[in-house]
Formats: C-alpha cells, sequence, structure tokens
C-alpha cells in the first residue's frame, strides 16, 4: 500500500479524527507524530462517541496497531483516563503502544503554563494551560523526561530532581508560589509508570517494518498548519511543528517515505484563542455555523471563532504542506444557506494581497476580499455519490479545487463514519 500523512489545513479542528477513523480500515499501522492532549479528535462510530486527545484514531479497528510517537507529549494522566474510557466501551487497547522517546508533561508543565498566560494578562495567547510550551522548551532544552525514563527507577528519580531544582527556583523566586514536592511527583509518576510500562517501547521499527512490507501506514497529525511556529500566525501558534515535514521527525520515517499528505479543510474556517483570522464573522452567520456545527473545543469546550473559507490561507498551507490531497468536511453545514462567500484576497491599506502574510501586524489589518456562490436548500447528509450532490456544492468544491490548486479526495457531509463520499481515489 503506502505512507499517508494527514494533516490539518487550517487553525486546528478540521474533522482529522473522522477521516483518520475512515481511512484506517485499510491501515497497519496509525502513528500519531505531534502535539499532546491540546489538541482532539472528535471520532463516531459504532462503540459510540469519542473525543480522543491522545491514543491515535486507527483504535477502533481489531488490526490496527496504533502508536504515540516520539514527537508527542504525553500526560500520563489523561492518556491512562483516555484508555480507560476505551476499554469502558469495549474497545481494546492491546495494540497501543508509546515511544519511549516521547517526552512527559509534568506536574510543573501545566503550572507554569497557567501562570505565564496570567503574567501576559490582556496578551495572553490562549494556551489550553496543558503545559504543551513548557514541555517542549524542556525538551529542546534538554531537561526532558521521557517516557522510556518511567521503566528505570533510579534513572527518573535522577532526572525528575535534576529538573525540579530548576523549576522550583522558577517557582518560588520569579512567581512567588509555593515549591513542589520531589518526592510526591516521584510516587505520583512511578504509578503512572506502572500502569503504562506494558505500553512503551521501542516504535520506529514497528513503524518502518509496515511501510517496508507496504502496508498502508497513516502519520496523524495534530491541529493546523496555520498553528505551527515557523509558518503559522506567529506567536498565535502552537509549540511542535504542525506540517506533514513532522512527520519524518515524529515518527522516525525519512522525506521520500511518504507518498501520499492529505490536508483536511473545512468548508469554512474556525479558530480558538488569540490570533488573527480575516474571515471570523462576528455576526448572526457566524453564530449559525457555530451552533450548526457544535463548534466548541473537543478539548477545551471553548467556543470556536468562525468564518468564510479563506483560500489565501488554505493555499499557502497546501504548498507549506506539498499537499497531494483535500478532505472537505463539514460541508452539509451549508445546506440551506442561498449564498456561500470564499476569500479569494486580502486588502491591506491599498494593495490586494493574494499570498498568505508572514507579519501578524499585517495580517491583522487585512480585509476579506470575497466571491459569492449560489448555495442549496436541500439535505446532502443522506448522499454517498458525488455525482448526485446539488450541482451548487460541487460548484463550491470545483471552485475551492482551482483557488488552491489541488484536488479533493473526499468530501464529509455529516459527522457519522458513513457520512463520507470519495470523490477519487487515494490508496494506490
Amino acid at each position: 500500500m503506502s505512507v499517508i500523512a494527514i494533516v490539518g489545513g487550517q487553525w486546528g479542528d478540521e474533522g482529522k479524527g473522522k477521516v483518520i477513523d475512515l481511512l484506517a480500515e485499510k491501515a497497519r499501522v496509525v502513528a500519531r507524530f505531534s502535539g499532546g492532549d491540546n489538541a482532539g479528535h472528535t471520532v463516531i462510530n459504532p462503540y459510540g462517541e469519542f473525543r480522543l486527545h491522545l491514543v491515535p484514531s486507527g483504535i477502533f479497528y481489531p488490526q490496527v496497531t496504533c502508536i504515540i510517537s516520539n514527537g508527542v507529549v504525553i500526560n500520563p494522566a489523561v492518556l491512562l483516563e483516555e484508555i480507560d474510557d476505551l476499554h469502558n466501551h469495549g474497545v481494546d487497547t492491546s495494540r497501543l503502544f508509546i515511544s519511549a522517546r516521547a517526552h512527559l508533561i509534568m506536574p510543573y508543565h501545566t503550572i507554569l503554563d497557567g501562570l505565564e498566560e496570567d503574567r501576559r494578562n490582556k496578551g495572553a495567547l490562549g494556551t489550553t494551560r496543558r503545559g504543551i510550551g513548557p514541555v517542549f522548551a524542556d525538551k529542546v532544552a534538554r531537561l526532558g523526561i521521557r517516557a522510556g525514563d518511567l521503566l528505570d527507577r533510579d534513572i527518573f528519580w535522577g532526572r525528575l530532581s535534576a529538573a525540579l531544582e530548576f523549576k522550583n527556583i522558577i517557582l518560588t523566586k520569579v512567581y512567588q508560589v509555593s515549591p513542589l514536592s520531589a518526592e510526591e511527583i516521584y510516587g505520583q509518576y512511578c504509578h503512572y509508570g506502572e500502569q503504562l510500562a506494558p505500553f512503551i517501547r521501542e516504535t520506529s521499527s514497528i513503524i518502518r517494518e509496515a511501510a517496508t512490507k507496504g502496508e498502508l501506514v497513516l502519520l496523524e497529525g495534530a491541529q493546523g498548519a496555520l498553528l505551527d511556529p515557523d509558518f503559522g500566525t506567529y506567536p498565535y501558534v502552537t509549540s511542535s511543528s504542525t506540517l506533514a515535514g513532522a512527520s519524518c521527525i515524529g515518527t522516525c520515517l525519512g522525506p521520500r517515505e511518504s507518498d501520499r499528505v492529505v490536508g483536511i479543510f473545512k468548508a469554512y474556517n474556525t479558530r480558538v484563542g488569540a490570533g488573527p483570522m480575516p474571515t471570523e464573522l462576528k455576526d448572526e452567520i457566524g453564530d449559525l455555523i457555530r451552533e450548526k456545527a457544535r463548534e466548541y473545543g473537543a478539548t477545551t469546550g471553548r467556543p470556536r471563532r468562525c468564518g468564510w473559507f479563506d483560500a489565501v490561507a488554505g493555499r499557502f498551507s497546501v504548498q507549506i504542506n506539498g499537499l497531494s490531497d483535500i478532505a472537505l468536511t463539514h460541508l452539509d453545514i451549508y445546506d440551506g444557506f442561498s449564498s456561500i462567500k470564499i476569500c479569494t484576497a486580502y486588502k491591506f491599506n491599498d494593495e490586494v494581497l493574494t499570498s498568505f502574510p508572514s507579519d501578524i501586524a499585517i495580517l491583522e489589518k487585512c480585509q476579506p476580499i470575497y466571491e459569492e456562490l449560489d448555495g442549496w436548500q436541500e439535505s446532502i447528509s443522506g448522499i454517498r455519490n458525488f455525482d448526485k450532490l446539488p450541482a451548487a456544492a460541487r460548484n463550491y468544491m470545483s471552485r475551492l479545487e482551482d483557488l488552491l490548486s489541488c484536488p479533493i479526495s473526499l468530501v464529509s457531509i455529516g459527522p457519522d463514519r458513513r457520512q463520507i463520499i470519495s470523490v477519487k481515489e487515494l490508496f494506490s
């Protein structure tokens, strides 16, 4: 088969979980390669409705090996809660493995994340306060603690003691809060280690073996391209790369080993937290999209900001990810709209911009230039054949393909696993 990287094309929350859940039916391995439990994938299938924050979306298929790879940061408490929830719904997790190289979120990471956001006050970035930024900072500062460290208590104690000595200085001297107890954290995480030990191993060989055999390997990204720390709307971004290129570093595969890169886009735009979003609708249309689509964060419950599709940002996402295909989700939310708008360019002062600005000071002042298309008045949620879609819906998709210079291979028209239409063959 092939190796397929799947990434978000916008600001996250595009419906990656559903697409991966569908494609995993033919997969041998699904490997999550970035982010942490600040991301959430909602999956609806015969087992129920799940909000997966760390476990890959392929966990519901008995033949799929699911891997939380080295590029992911893990809060053990969150992961164990997620595993328990899957067990309670009759889902087998014996095929779930955690990379020994994956870094762990420690209590001081979440505390410092919240303190730093409070310090920023009105300039807060809108983080989830789950310790994601601090743990990635420790990773590159070589202060991190990895999942494999839990398997050797002496090594774990040494690394925890060294890290906490430094963190307690920051907590007490900078923020004037109480220090943390190394003994308490040690006991708590040793308990986590006992529960997680059966899952922790060297995972790169599993991924590579499946890829070498030609079996289908899905590389599952988190969040979206416009939250990438290099190419997103910095500083209103996440702390690990969200691009397809990160799937190589985050799983051990080389850059020539991905056969396809699928970008997930909503038929409209959403964003959680602070940062520029040129097409945001602060009116009844934005409210209507939010309520029809239940646009509230799977991780935080925060209402998402909603707006028309931004083809300027979308085209940039296609380019920086090297997308071969697009999966378009939530097209059914436009059922009943008399007309639909697409942002095709920005107006900045007296200039017309067709490229996505790197400077958010410019992006914050950009006004969207819209193209208006006819909508459709019928429900499309029961349609399973592309040719049966209303002409206006097909025309909308065709226009997006032209603007983004990338084909749409899948279109989702509802939350259920079966509510998806294959437009073009994804598997070679």
